[in-house]
This record gives structure tokens, C-alpha cells and sequence, in this order.
């Protein structure tokens, strides 16, 4: 059974950082673009970042830019995503979501495979 699981959230205060993992259960991740997107209580579920296959590309929402970074690691068949200089806007649901590299940037719709989230609550 093809599964995504995420960890790695928790309470951290505003300045913090959190790092998520990705990682597969029964295949590879190699041929998957990973997204990270989130959704917060009453909202919409929205793109955070995605990462091609290879790595070489990267898409950061606005909100984000400079603060998050994604990585992938193929030998540890897991996607990161290091949260810096957290922010209570920040406090949601993270999901992780295999598809291919255009689906990620479009947004949530389009993604083949999930994780059941991890929370992030960025709190004083």
C-alpha cells in the first residue's frame, strides 16, 4: 500500500523552527514531486512548496519565501521541509502529497497521493 506519512510537528513559540519529514512507506519517492501544503482551521487547504523529482526545482508560496526551505534526501527516501522564524499565521495542518512537479504548482486538486498531516502550532 502506497502511504506518505509526516511527523515532525509540535508547539513551538513564534521565532521558532520545526523541521517535517516526508517519508514513504512501500515505494520509492524518487519519481514523485513532493508539495507541502497546509490548511488552518476555517480555511481552505494552500500550497506551501513543491520540489521536482530530481530536486532541482522548488516553488515557496509568497508567505513563505525565505523562511521555509524543501529538500529531498533519495538514499533516506524522505522530503523535508525546515520551517524558520515561525509565525502564529503559520499554525496549521501540514500535508504531504505525491504527483508530479505541474500538478504541485497548481494547488492541492491535483496531487495523486497524501499524508494524514502533521499539526504545526506556532504559539506564545
Amino acid at each position: 500500500q502506497l502511504q506518505l506519512v509526516e511527523s515532525g510537528g509540535g508547539l513551538v513559540q513564534p521565532g521558532g523552527s520545526l523541521r517535517l519529514s516526508c517519508a514513504a512507506s512501500g515505494f520509492t519517492l524518487d519519481y514523485y514531486a513532493i508539495g507541502w501544503f497546509r490548511q488552518a482551521p476555517g480555511k481552505e487547504r494552500e500550497g506551501v512548496s513543491c520540489i521536482s523529482t530530481s530536486g532541482g526545482r522548488t516553488k515557496y508560496a509568497d508567505s513563505v519565501k525565505g523562511r521555509f526551505t524543501i529538500s529531498r534526501d533519495s538514499a533516506k527516501n524522505t522530503v523535508y521541509l525546515q520551517m524558520n522564524s515561525l509565525k502564529p499565521e503559520d499554525t496549521a495542518v501540514y500535508y504531504c502529497a505525491g504527483g508530479t512537479y505541474t500538478s504541485c504548482l497548481g494547488g492541492p486538486g491535483g496531487m495523486d497521493l497524501w499524508g494524514k498531516g502533521t499539526l504545526v502550532t506556532v504559539s506564545s
